[in-house]
């Protein structure tokens, strides 16, 4: 099991990139291998919960082109997919099997998704059931709630569905479903999820409407190979943001970011804390806002932290964490209740490492409250296998009074598989 020692650091300075969206990688290739023409993607990212979504395709007959610059995608049109000769394994990928689900439903053809140790504790009732009212026959373990996911397609009919929870990979699952359906699908949800399949699947050529917190997708309509750019992922750049909003002495530019409203709830949240960061030279690539950030040392203030923001920055809370563990006063984090069904449960994995660090933290049902400190301590964290959890306590340790040993880091290659040495390029000891 791996596990990596930080040391802690002077300062944060340079110029640098992240790696490309996971959440617009994954949709490139999934609506690249439905369209009619080649699609061809740059900015990429080859984590493992991407190539999870890559062999997934070319076990369906998909050919798919890397030369380590672009990735060309030879579309095979809506239905023009293969029966998979063996089960689609989408390894620790919630958004692979998820939105691979969805799409599923709507082949003639019988299916079977599975994943890794931890992606088969996640819940999967959430798409199935939905899934499940289209017409879409899958069964699983425990009544169909967790994978492996056997799936017999086709025949799907468009529904409404007001979906409980904001998100954007039940919201995705039933658009990608939408797209075999007769009729028109409908999801709509308590505020605004991540919106990328909306803007991808507007790119490719599909028929959709969004307003009012929904999206309606109409069926048997074709999808056309399109050029896609896909920026830096912004949960990346979270843990460099807020690295550089707690080391003292630092300014990081961090180039060529996705800033799509509906995934920037961690910069409106961190400017909330009081930090300083400037969005620079800002521009729109392949239907997606990008920007420069400019971020500078900053002296945090606890806030409280709950409603519509909290779906736009779920995946960032690891990072905030660590904001908030570093500001004065107590910072309050409510409706963060998804936290808990992530790779690990997130809200206990990081109150027991702030612990650790000599935080005081105290959970609640949907979120915890975080008692900032200038003194973090140095020790033994434990990542519970979760990439965002590593990463997070990694930038903790540039602040602490001593080294920080992180266990089980492997998992950072899911998302961010550059992330260490990059830390090393821009940390001063």
């Amino acid at each position: 099991m791996d596990s990596i020692t930080i040391q802690p650091a002077t300062s944060l300075r340079g110029e640098i990139t992240v790696p490309g969206d996971k959440s617009i990688s994954h949709r490139s290739i999934m609506l690249g291998a439905i369209a009619n023409g080649v699609t061809t993607v740059r900015g990429f990212l080859r984590g493992e919960d991407n190539m999870s979504t890559m062999h997934a395709f070319r076990a369906m007959g998909v050919e798919i082109a890397d030369d380590g610059e672009m990735i060309q995608i030879t579309g095979r049109g809506l239905h023009g997919l293969n029966e998979p000769g063996d089960v689609l394994d989408c390894g620790n990928s919630g958004t692979t099997i998820r939105l691979i689900t969805g799409l599923l439903s709507g082949q003639s053809f019988f299916s079977v998704v599975t994943g890794d140790q931890y992606l088969r504790k996640r819940p999967m009732k959430r798409v199935v059931e939905p899934l499940s009212r289209m017409g879409a026959r899958i069964t699983g373990r425990n009544g169909g709630t967790l994978a492996p996911l056997a799936i017999n397609g086709g025949s799907l009919k468009g529904i409404v569905y007001q979906s409980p929870v904001s998100s954007a990979q039940i919201k995705s699952s039933l658009m990608l479903a939408g797209l075999y359906a007769d009729g028109e699908t409908r999801v709509t949800e308590p505020s605004l999820s991540r919106d990328h399949s909306e803007r991808m699947f507007r790119l490719f050529g599909a028929s959709i409407a969004t307003g009012e917190n929904g999206v309606t997708v109409s069926g048997g309509v074709e999808l056309t190979a399109q050029e896609v750019t896909v920026p830096g992922d912004i949960s990346s750049a979270a843990f460099f943001i807020v690295a550089a909003l707690i080391t003292p002495d630092s300014e990081l530019l961090i180039k060529n970011v996705g800033v799509n409203p509906s995934r920037t709830g961690v910069i409106d949240i961190l400017l909330a804390m009081g930090g300083d960061i400037q969005l620079m030279d800002q521009r729109e690539v392949s239907g997606e806002p990008v920007a420069d950030l400019l971020v500078r040392t900053s002296h945090l203030t606890g806030i409280a932290i709950s409603g519509s923001v909290v779906p736009r920055a779920i995946d960032e809370f690891p990072a905030i964490c660590i904001a908030a563990a570093r500001a004065e006063g107590t910072t309050t984090i409510r409706d963060a209740r998804e936290l808990r069904v992530k790779e690990t449960d997130r809200i206990t994995a990081m109150a027991n490492n702030l612990r650790k660090s000599g935080i005081s933290v105290t959970e609640t049902e949907d979120g915890m409250d975080i008692a900032g400190s200038e003194l973090l301590l140095g020790g033994t964290v434990d990542s519970c296998g979760d990439h965002r959890i590593a990463m997070s306590m990694s930038i903790a340790a540039l602040v602490a009074s001593s080294a920080i040993t992180i266990s089980d880091t492997a998992c950072v290659a899911t998302s961010f598989p550059t992330f260490f040495p990059l830390l090393e390029t821009v940390s001063s000891n």
